[in-house]
């Protein structure tokens, strides 16, 4: 008689004892998410808001109010090609807005639908509720940023790594091969380091869980996707920056000199609203906006035991650790706080956290849940108020901001500084998108002009160099004129030195 071999199990099968669903009743709940997460941002963040900093260099790129603004060693331009089929055709940011807003609201979806054969949609429709109910999420839907569709880009990633790693072969495992080089092309097009960062830990996975090595094809996507997307940096780096290793060094002077920084107390004050905390030297005024920040890793740890009892461990631990490694560069290596930043990690934070959730409400005994479902409620609209007051905190900000440019442009349209025409100085890009000009620095991050170059631009052209109130002008426009110029309540007071032969063409010096 034969000797019975003991059966192999599979414990890291993504598959497994998942209960099926017709796939239209698998993203209905999604679904619905995605429609909420976009009325949102139509109603509560579109409305009023004008472009900051970045935004106006990204949008000035391909179309826009204004010609092409400085662009950094650090940046990468594939938001601006996001941005691209609306911004070529209407200079409206309202459009802009919009257009971000309804197709972050698809993205999400696809996202959560690349995830449905990986995690039951209780744990689907947790996950995408947690990661679009943060006021970051919100905020930066609509907005001409990288972070978000990095996010989005990171967590459908996973998921097609996921079910790349637990499909064999056919035509399955080829879709998911496809979409994961897609995704990670799409963010390393987006933020090259968010790339890395991306197929790094994806790649070790492969090479450390054994049941995984089996997939060659996985990490060859992920490598071919990694250089696909660098391609263009790469290639500016030659063409603009004297090469890969002068544009990195660049790079890294623009970021604050990388190296070892503890900028996690940074990051904690930036969630009460800041979206840039640099240098992040401000008190902790708010800690009660952090409280989630310090629940989530009790979160994820429990999602992953939970999920490990429901033989989806995989899918929590690569989550993870994936997250981990998008999240550490900004954590540690960078002296100052955004919390843009860690918008790829709380994506694949929130599938271990919505694993806790469910297990908690399913998990207890029956006469229990009620309980438990009560101050899980409890809990989590304390939460979304929270978010709430943030988001609006941050919306009024973004309003005020467009209020100030709008008013200073208008200004300095009255003042003769009218396209063609150039802005320098403090706040020169924003100002000069505003006004339609172009922007030019002769020294700092964004040095694209030598001062003789602006005193050339001079004699054919309106130039405006914008100083602080009371601030000494560069010696280049000592003899122009200073006039000051409008700001909106609780702004930073301006003025301008105008180029000699800018005249008045309407009203009185701006007040």
């Amino acid at each position: 008689m034969r000797p019975v071999s003991p059966p192999v199990s599979k414990p890291l099968d993504v598959e497994a004892s998942r209960p099926r669903r017709a796939p239209s009743r698998t993203l209905l709940w999604p679904a619905g998410l995605a429609v909420v997460f976009t009325v949102t941002q139509l109603a509560l963040v579109v409305p009023g808001s004008g472009l900051g900093w970045d935004e106006t260099v990204y949008v000035s790129q391909v179309g826009g109010n204004a010609p092409p603004a400085f662009f950094s060693a650090p940046r990468a331009r594939g938001i601006s090609y996001l941005v691209a089929p609306v911004a070529g055709v209407t200079a409206s940011t309202t459009a802009i807005r919009v257009f971000l807003a309804l197709l972050s609201g698809g993205v999400l979806l696809v996202a959560l639908w690349v995830w449905r054969k990986v995690v039951p949609t209780p744990v689907l429709t947790g996950a995408g509720a947690l990661f679009a109910g943060l006021w970051i999420t919100l905020f930066y839907g609509p907005r001409v940023m990288p972070n978000l569709w990095c996010a989005f880009g990171a967590l459908i990633a996973v998921g097609w790594f996921l079910r790349a790693t637990a499909d064999t072969a056919g035509r399955r495992c080829r879709a998911s091969l496809a979409g994961l080089g897609a995704a990670v092309l799409a963010v390393t097009l987006l933020r090259p380091a968010d790339g890395v960062g991306l197929a790094v830990p994806l790649a070790a996975a492969v090479l450390l869980v054994p049941a995984w090595r089996r997939r060659p094809a996985v990490p060859a996507v992920l490598v071919a996707g990694l250089l696909l997307g660098a391609a263009p940096w790469a290639v500016e780096a030659y063409a603009h920056y004297g090469g890969l290793a002068a544009r990195l060094r660049r790079a890294g002077e623009i970021q604050g000199s990388m190296g070892w920084h503890m900028a996690v107390d940074d990051h904690v004050r930036a969630l009460a609203g800041r979206t840039l905390c640099r240098p992040c030297d401000v008190p902790w005024q708010y800690p009660i906006t952090a409280v989630w920040w310090f629940v989530l890793p009790l979160l994820v740890l429990g999602g992953i035991a939970a999920a490990f009892r429901a033989r989806r461990g995989a899918a929590a631990v690569v989550a993870t650790v994936t997250a981990a490694a998008l999240a550490a560069p900004y954590l540690f290596t960078i002296g100052y706080a955004a919390p843009r930043f860690l918008l790829p990690a709380y994506a694949l934070l929130a599938v271990p956290a919505a694993e806790c959730f469910v297990f908690l409400l399913t998990s207890v005994r029956p006469a229990l849940r009620p309980v438990t479902a009560i101050l899980l409620a409890v809990g989590i609209v304390a939460h979304l108020g929270v978010q709430y007051a943030v988001l609006s905190r941050a919306v009024a900000g973004s309003r005020s901001t467009r209020e100030n440019f709008t008013a200073i442009s208008s200004a300095l349209h009255r003042l003769g500084v009218r396209p063609p025409c150039m802005v320098s100085g403090h706040q020169a890009v924003p100002i000069a998108y505003y006004a339609g000009c172009s922007s030019r620095q002769p020294g700092g991050h964004d040095a694209s002009i030598s001062p003789d170059g602006i005193a050339a631009a001079a004699r054919r052209m309106p130039v405006a160099v914008i100083v602080a109130a009371h601030g000494a002008p560069p010696p280049y426009a000592r003899t122009w004129r200073l006039v000051p110029l409008p700001h909106a309540p609780g702004r930073d007071h301006y003025a301008a030195y105008l180029a000699p032969g800018t005249t008045h063409t309407e009203g009185d010096t701006p007040r």
